[in-house]
């Protein structure tokens, strides 16, 4: 299959066309020849990874994901462009059955998502991932049981699902939130959602579902990478997590020059000079960080990187 060629990422006659700008993101559409990846790796507990978009219009400074970009001009441009795959749910429901067919009563662990956010701001008009919760739920009408599914997201729009997340028995929600200081957001991730925006999708969530409307998800806080905490919100951001049932930790990536490797980006690095208090002493930043979770979070499972992005 020929190499796509994306307008504004190349220098010869495009393949691709720019359907839309939506706010600083070019989007562009395409098919995709399968949708459910192997999971390997990080997260090899699963069977499966599934990313309804290609790309991110969060575009975080530090995101492995963008190392996975089609070439490198989109690479440095990462968080302005996004890929729909347009025919989601039809390949879904195909590579669904197909897993059916072979394990009737086994449902499949899908990792949704791995290298985008299915709830970015475009979702809210194209519903892709609404399209493929749907057909995750209707293997139901084929006598199948619904996946077990991990949500990774730092999204609000989150909470528009509500309706259908409550009907997935085995559904974990894991909610983005690296600091607990609105400033240190604004530098690393700026045109990410604030930090109440997320805690209050989780609130939202949790009001909304009960024992007598459906399944209750199990719920996670991902501060992944572990940004720095400002001393004077340490204490109350520490205590609005014991809204989860697990919160999860992790450093960051390591930095490398190559391409299809996950490791941060240098725009990460670079804001990282900032809070050199910090990063100095990264490891004792992170022990110190890590033993205020223990002390004031009783009875919330803590976990530390790839440990805590099981289902279980």
């Amino acid at each position: 299959m020929a190499k796509l060629r994306y307008q504004g990422y190349c220098e010869c006659e495009p393949t691709k066309l720019v359907r839309e700008k939506f706010g600083n993101a070019n989007v562009y559409a395409q098919n995709a020849q399968s949708l459910l990846t192997k999971a390997t790796g990080f997260i090899s507990a699963y069977d499966f990874t599934l990313n309804p978009y290609r790309g991110c219009q969060y575009g975080c400074s530090y995101c492995y994901a963008a190392a996975f970009s089609p070439n490198s001009k989109m690479q440095q441009d990462w968080g302005n462009w996004v890929i729909l795959k347009e025919n989601a749910a039809t390949i879904l429901a195909k590579e669904l059955q197909k897993w059916y067919k072979k394990n009737p009563q086994q449902p499949p662990r899908i990792y949704m998502s791995s290298v985008t956010d299915p709830y970015q701001p475009l979702e809210s008009q194209y519903q892709l991932t609404r399209s493929l919760l749907e057909m995750m739920l209707d293997v139901r009408n084929d006598g199948y049981p619904t996946p077990t599914l991990v949500i990774q997201t730092r999204s609000p729009i989150i909470t528009r699902d509500i309706d259908y997340l409550q009907r997935f028995q085995r559904l974990r929600i894991n909610m983005s939130i690296p600091t607990g200081s609105e400033s240190v957001r604004r530098d690393f991730e700026p045109r990410s959602p604030s930090i109440k925006a997320r805690l209050n999708a989780i609130y939202l969530i949790k009001k909304n579902i009960d024992a007598f409307k459906g399944y209750i998800p199990k719920i996670s806080i991902t501060i992944t990478p572990l940004l720095p905490t400002l001393d004077t919100d340490e204490i109350a951001f520490i205590e609005q997590l014991k809204i989860a049932d697990r919160v999860v930790i992790q450093d960051f990536h390591p930095s490398h020059n190559r391409s299809l490797i996950a490791s941060t980006r240098s725009a990460a690095d670079k804001i990282k000079q900032k809070y050199a208090w910090w990063y100095d002493c990264e490891q004792s930043s992170y022990a110190k960080f890590k033993s205020q979770l223990l002390a004031q979070l009783v009875g919330v499972e803590i976990k530390e990187g790839k440990d805590g992005f099981g289902y279980e």
